[in-house]
């Protein structure tokens, strides 16, 4: 026996008749559950590193582009101590 196929208007009608032989119900309400994709721990790491990467390129841009030194010299520990002394060195 070949059982025919229905078509998406006849699937809408079953539908639709069978809601009207249910009792009337009263509409369960509808939450909205939030799925967060990055929790918001990783979310924090990945903000504080990313802040540490925009720190280190912010450091060699102004110490090689601006300062003409060498990109790799700002993080030798000898150029920071010298930029400590400039700043507190009294006038």
């Amino acid at each position: 026996m070949v059982e025919k196929k229905l078509t998406r208007n006849e699937y809408k009608i079953i539908a639709k008749q069978s809601e009207e032989d249910r009792p009337a119900e009263k509409p369960a309400e509808k939450r909205w559950i939030r799925v967060r994709l990055i929790p918001i721990w990783l979310r924090l790491i990945i903000v504080v590193f990313l802040i540490a990467i925009s720190l280190a390129a912010g450091a060699v841009v102004g110490y090689s582009v601006f300062g003409d030194g060498k990109p790799a010299d700002v993080f030798k520990k000898s150029t920071w101590e010298h930029i400590v002394e400039l700043v507190n060195k009294e006038t």
